[in-house]
């Protein structure tokens, strides 16, 4: 039975948070991530509930709504355990954490994140969404064992504890590869594993649910580029192509939606995130950029310049800050997939809709363009329902009917405004708004358009006076509150973006700060112990959160490539950008350092690292040019 909170909101109320907000009026005695909740379970000797999720993910609207609006599930959480909400784009660290509890233990991890713990934050239990019988089973049990077989818990969240920490420096234990490890071998068996799994017909590596994974194609892109290969070529280039024909891509407003349900890109989960759409747009404009004027490519890259164009148009218009006074900033984090507990239902549209609101006559040429029946084309969200797409068209909206498709998306953009409006995630996060400007930038130099350097330069100016103080970053803003000491992902992210900034205005203000940052990422993130005097019992790199902020029971260091490229392939980046730039041999140095740390792993999972094999690529190439043997 699904109940209201009749007692009032709980704690939640006073957060800022959109995705805690959502959980404010749920009969559970919510706590935020703190020591309110913590000294709470050690004094009542209850067990933790953590719960970690995010606004615009599908699952955790579920489960907000099945388990933890249940009136038997809230007794029980509240009668035997201390709950614990996490925005995980608030607490980076703490879900990077938990995260690889959860997939240490299960072999799979995602969102919504359900952990169980002791009160000094020792996990027992792992695992992600919930139904409501499921959450009562499973609380049932964890309180009874708490009860009466304490101590097996308690020995099992040790031993994970200890694996978790331990993990790390197995995986990576004995490393002592040098730079030009990262050459040759590393890259070519990463190419050979993305055409191992690329689908020929659509693109896209590996099967159902097909995610965009942009840091992949731009792998490959700059394989072509500086090493020459039509294979990375085709492989980036026909998966950019289908990705941009599919329902993956909001062809009506733009952007692109987290991933692909189907194997050809038709039917998306509708979530649209900043960091995807940024990435991509990055993506599709250095393609553009690449290829425009090679004759074997040329026309058929158009597209790209028009996707990334679409993308910025949906930022602009629905995720891009305002201030009361008009005054532009940052970028919101995304859009939900659901509308009145529907996923997809602002976006899907059927035949006689499109035809009642352009007319029957441009409704049907329309229609056959995008390949919208009167039966539906995304039966499996329901009959008669469609998602524009490209799939069978062999044409491209820049071809000659670009006139007409603009001016029909126009008329349906308004009528779909009309709908209960999608739900936004309003936090400006560092990290993501620093890929933003990266993809900014990039439309400036690529496009020539000015006012993509003017909103690159209005999203820094954000982040630097109202996400930085004292010299320091932090993770997000929302609603006139920062929350978040930053970690190297904001650092690291902000620095490269500060490069970008730098490379296309010539004003060193920009390069200052990013050796500022760059020298705060290193100071307060960079594991110096691995080059002590025994430089083989540590593994180097960058942690994910300072050595100053809150220690959890773990400390990180990422360097898999995932959603985002990872906070060490990054800072690699930045390493390579200030020594070239600044020319001081201290980043040459830290240059040096962190490409062994980088070997260490890619040694073993190269596929797993395009984000770093990138640079690589470039210094690999680099050297071979000054020998005379550079393709380009």
């Amino acid at each position: 039975m699904t109940v209201a909170n009749n007692s009032g909101p709980n704690r939640l109320i006073n957060e800022k948070s959109p995705y805690l907000h959502q959980h404010a009026t749920n009969p559970v005695d919510w706590f935020p991530w703190g020591e309110e909740a913590f000294d709470k379970a050690r004094r009542e000797d209850k067990p933790i509930f953590l719960s970690i999720g995010y606004s615009t993910c599908h699952w955790c609207h579920v489960m907000e709504q099945e388990s933890f609006s249940d009136r038997q599930v809230a007794e029980l959480l509240n009668n035997h355990f201390v709950s614990v909400k996490v925005d995980r784009e608030e607490r980076p660290d703490v879900d990077s954490v938990y995260m690889s509890v959860c997939t240490a233990l299960t072999g799979s991890g995602g969102w919504p994140l359900t952990i169980i713990m002791t009160p000094d934050k020792k996990p027992f239990f792992a695992g992600t969404y919930l139904s409501r019988d499921n959450a009562v089973q499973l609380l049932s049990r964890m309180e009874h064992l708490w009860v009466h077989s304490r101590g097996e818990l308690i020995e099992s969240s040790e031993a994970i504890e200890q694996h978790i920490k331990s993990e790390p420096e197995a995986e990576l234990a004995g490393a002592t590869r040098e730079l030009n490890a990262l050459d040759g071998d590393m890259v070519l068996r990463a190419v050979e594993f993305y055409a191992l799994h690329y689908d020929e017909k659509f693109g896209g590596f590996g099967s159902a649910p097909k995610f965009p994974s942009p840091h992949n194609l731009m792998f490959l892109l700059e394989y072509d580029r500086l090493v020459g290969s039509e294979q990375a070529r085709d492989m980036a280039l026909t998966t950019l192509r289908s990705m941009y024909r599919g329902g993956i891509f909001d062809h009506i407003a733009g952007g692109f939606s987290r991933y692909a349900t189907d194997d050809k890109w038709l039917v998306p989960h509708f979530e649209k995130m900043l960091y995807d759409n940024a990435l991509l747009a990055l993506t599709y404009l250095t393609a553009y950029e690449q290829y425009a004027r090679e004759p074997s490519v040329g026309a058929s890259a158009e597209f790209c310049k028009t996707a990334a164009q679409k993308i910025f148009s949906w930022a602009f218009a629905e995720i891009h800050y305002h201030d009361a006074s008009g005054n532009v900033g940052g970028f919101y984090c995304g859009q939900d997939a659901a509308t009145d507990g529907v996923e997809g239902k602002y976006y899907l549209l059927r035949y006689d809709e499109i035809t009642g609101v352009l007319g029957e006559q441009n409704g049907e040429r329309y229609c056959r363009y995008f390949g919208i029946t009167k039966k539906g084309n995304a039966v499996q969200l329901g009959n008669g329902v469609n998602v524009p797409n490209l799939i069978r068209n062999p044409r491209h909206a820049d071809d000659e009917e670009f006139a007409f498709v603009q001016e029909c998306n126009r008329e349906l953009y308004h009528y779909r405004r009309e709908r209960t409006p999608l739900r936004t995630d309003t936090k400006i996060v560092t990290s993501w708004n620093a890929l933003m400007i990266l993809a900014l930038v990039k439309a400036y130099e690529v496009l020539g358009d000015a006012s993509y350097l003017e909103a690159a330069k209005a999203t820094e100016r954000f982040v630097s006076e109202r996400l930085s103080f004292a010299g320091r970053l932090y993770v997000r803003w929302c609603d006139g509150d920062v929350l978040g000491n930053g970690k190297l992902d904001d650092y690291a992210g902000f620095a490269l973006a500060l490069t970008a900034l730098y490379r296309a205005t010539g004003r060193h203000e920009y390069l200052d700060k990013s050796v500022h940052y760059a020298d705060v990422m290193v100071q307060r993130f960079f594991d110096f112990t691995a080059f002590a005097s025994d430089a083989s019992s540590e593994s180097g790199g960058f942690y994910f959160y300072a050595d100053d902020d809150e220690q959890l029971i773990s400390r990180p260091k990422e360097i898999y490539d995932a959603a985002l490229p990872s906070g060490n392939a990054v800072a690699f980046m930045v390493l390579d950008v200030l020594r070239e730039y600044s020319g001081e041999a201290k980043w040459h140095e830290l240059y040096k350092k962190q490409a062994r740390f980088i070997a260490s792993y890619a040694s073993r999972h190269p596929m797993g690292c395009p984000f770093s094999l990138i640079t690589a690529l470039r210094t690999s190439v680099s050297k071979r040019c000054q020998g005379g043997e550079c393709r380009r």
